[in-house]
């Protein structure tokens, strides 16, 4: 990218469903004078793991660069000269079948690493409201009920994090953070320690150079070099995945991208080494990495403790989904994630790929096609 005075701007082409963030893009504009940055307002966009549509193709005739949720060339003879697409969402699975990933070799970067601080809030908020046993003492209040006897809702019984087993299944950006939350739910006396945290991976991180995040980190969130876990497993199969449930976990994370091989890989065998702990499952990844009939038995008979949901299966939850009328289910419609910050740690994560590009850099948060993440 660049070359001198008389080399041809490259064009960077935004297309996404909010109004044009004009002081972040002038910013790009004055750090990368050699990029022309245009912006497209997506009027008609479903959510992001959806199909968009009404998006002119013309749109992407010139363009090098793409930033984007999912809007896409049709095919690549429609962007003939691009070279990289920035996505704005963690993963990309919502294009799979797409020609653009299918069928061509353009580098594929996501915004993966933005969405630890707020989602780790949603979890240890989700988690607190049910050990809390919050719903009944809210209803009490709608109710201007002060009677702090009455143990309808059994929130007497709350039962703290400290010095509970918290297993992050897929310790990426966002599971690093929900651990450095949840370390931090106690203090430096040792009888008060926090939670304790234990990592799945699918490959091995057995030395200190793999356990490190190298992708995009939120300064002072995270756990760079992955010194919180005290305990790492990995694997792909079942019987590692139920080595791995079986350490006494007291809370599952699943933060896991959803793959062919981590669809459904939590089903019934899985829950029911989870149940004997009681164990409480928060899933912010995608809704199919768990089998949702073997979840609502699992909930029903007292298996698990509880369940906070951001995502379900199948996508938006019918009507008539037994899961929001359990009492130890939290549902919340896919927005752990969101926050006034979304935006400009999107950007910041692509500024950081321009600069790299333009110094003939590796990339960070390349999407690897192999794996699917």
């Amino acid at each position: 990218m660049g070359g001198g005075p008389d080399s041809k701007k490259e064009k960077l082409l935004c297309v996404l469903p909010f109004q044009e963030p004009t002081k972040i893009l002038d910013r790009l504009r004055k750090k990368f004078p050699d990029l022309e940055i245009s912006f497209y307002h997506l009027k008609y966009a479903e959510v992001a793991w959806k199909t968009v549509k009404e998006v002119p193709k013309e749109i992407f005739k010139d363009i090098t660069i793409l930033v984007t949720l999912s809007a896409l060339p049709p095919q690549q003879s429609d962007a003939p000269k691009l070279e990289l697409i920035h996505f704005f969402s963690a993963g990309t699975n919502h294009v799979q079948n797409h020609p653009i990933y299918k069928d061509t070799d353009i580098t594929l970067t996501t915004s993966s690493g933005i969405h630890g601080p707020q989602i780790a809030e949603w979890v240890l908020m989700t988690a607190l409201v049910q050990s809390h046993r919050y719903n009944t003492l809210y209803e009490m209040q709608k109710k201007k009920n002060w009677d702090k006897n009455d143990t309808e809702g059994d929130y007497h019984k709350v039962r703290d994090l400290v010095g509970q087993r918290l297993g992050v299944l897929g310790y990426g950006s966002i599971g690093r953070q929900v651990a450095r939350v949840a370390k931090a739910m106690g203090n430096n006396v040792p009888c008060y320690k926090g939670m304790e945290v234990i990592a799945y991976t699918a490959s091995p991180k057995d030395t200190p150079e793999r356990k490190k995040d190298v992708g995009f980190i939120v300064p002072h969130t995270g756990d760079p070099d992955g010194s919180i876990p005290s305990a790492w497993y990995s694997g792909l199969d079942k019987p590692s995945l139920h080595n791995f449930l079986s350490q006494d976990i007291d809370m599952l994370l699943v933060s896991v991208p959803l793959t062919p091989q981590t669809k459904h890989f939590l089903s019934t065998a899985e829950l029911s080494i989870l149940g004997q702990r009681h164990a409480f499952i928060s899933n912010i990844a995608r809704g199919q990495i768990v089998d949702t009939p073997a979840l609502v038995s699992a909930l029903k008979d007292g298996t698990l403790r509880g369940a906070a949901l951001d995502v379900t299966d199948p996508e938006p939850l019918p009507k008539d989904s037994e899961l929001w009328d359990l009492p130890n289910v939290t549902i919340t419609p896919h927005i752990s994630g969101v926050g006034q910050a979304y935006t400009e740690r999107a950007f910041q994560v692509l500024e950081v790929n321009l600069e790299r590009r333009m110094k003939g850099e590796k990339l960070i948060n390349v999407v690897r096609r192999d794996r699917g993440y």
